[in-house]
């Protein structure tokens, strides 16, 4: 849980801030564990573009992760801490008694050669797998289920991490890291712990490089654009942009307005709402 600075030789590395990587302990990837990954950039299946400012960057394949931690009661060692160039957070690699191996989420403070297990009964350890019912109150939690058997879909990024508040009928109130309280269903599963890799909210990139490495090209401002191209566009000069709010490039409000629809099925499930204070 370090990062690495650099002398200001140059303007990229003066401001750069990257992690020191202390606790990768293999850098070549289980292969049984690998697949192809094919680029998008930014398209669709109808080739058209959905994301804008993607493209290029360094070749990746990916790792299959265990999102669901279903082999239960099979004590696991944590044979390394590994890089994944596919999500913030590191992964663990587990070598299991019966011979399988496989991935999952490296939590904070996991270490090669610690045991995790999963199941309805084991220990309450970090990297250990169990549905909610089974799990104390105000335990901190990430990887957590919405659908029983899907694999986890909450909480899975970088140093963040949930927390059990209460349990009422068939449902757990869970305090997501946004702040929303939301209800899940006391069958599905989550993993003990935070989430690691928290010094990844400081990285600093430094230059525009490192950006293009990763798969992001540059994004034009919408007031240098003409006013066919951006609502901001146009003007003598260096022009305000015109209007009470600012726009997406196709006329919708930004900063702040809300697109979720308000009769979203899910919208039961939640207790409280991320906005509201």
């Amino acid at each position: 849980m370090a990062v690495k600075k650099f002398r200001p030789t140059s303007p990229g590395l003066r401001s750069r801030v990257v992690p020191s990587f202390e606790e990768i302990s293999r850098s070549e990837p289980e292969k049984s564990l690998l697949k192809p990954l094919k680029k998008t950039a930014g398209r669709n299946a109808s080739g058209r573009m959905t994301v804008r400012h993607r493209g290029g960057g360094n070749k990746r394949k990916y790792r299959l992760i265990d999102f669901k931690r279903t082999k239960d009661n099979i004590p696991a060692k944590v044979f390394s801490i590994e890089y994944d160039p596919n999500r913030t957070s590191y992964i663990a690699l587990l070598h299991y008694a019966d011979g399988a191996k496989s991935y999952i989420l490296a939590p904070n403070k996991l270490k090669v050669g610690d045991t995790v297990e999963s199941g309805e009964n084991v220990d309450i350890q970090i990297g250990n797998a169990l549905p909610l019912k089974s799990i104390p109150l105000g335990t901190q939690i990430h990887n957590i289920e919405l659908k029983r058997g899907k694999g986890g879909q909450l909480v899975r990024s970088a140093g963040t991490y949930a927390q059990l508040m209460a349990k009422e009928g068939k449902y757990a109130q869970v305090r997501l890291p946004s702040g929303e309280v939301r209800m899940v269903h006391l069958e599905c599963r989550a993993t003990i712990g935070q989430v690691g890799h928290i010094e990844h909210e400081i990285t600093n990139h430094g230059k525009a490089g490192m950006r293009r490495h990763m798969g992001f090209r540059p994004a034009v401002r919408g007031s240098a654009m003409n006013p066919v191209d951006h609502p901001h566009g146009g003007g003598e000069g260096k022009a305000p942009i015109g209007m009470p709010s600012p726009m997406t490039p196709w006329g919708k409000p930004t900063l702040g307005y809300k697109t979720r629809k308000k009769n979203k099925p899910s919208n039961k499930y939640i207790v409280k709402r991320r906005y509201k204070k």
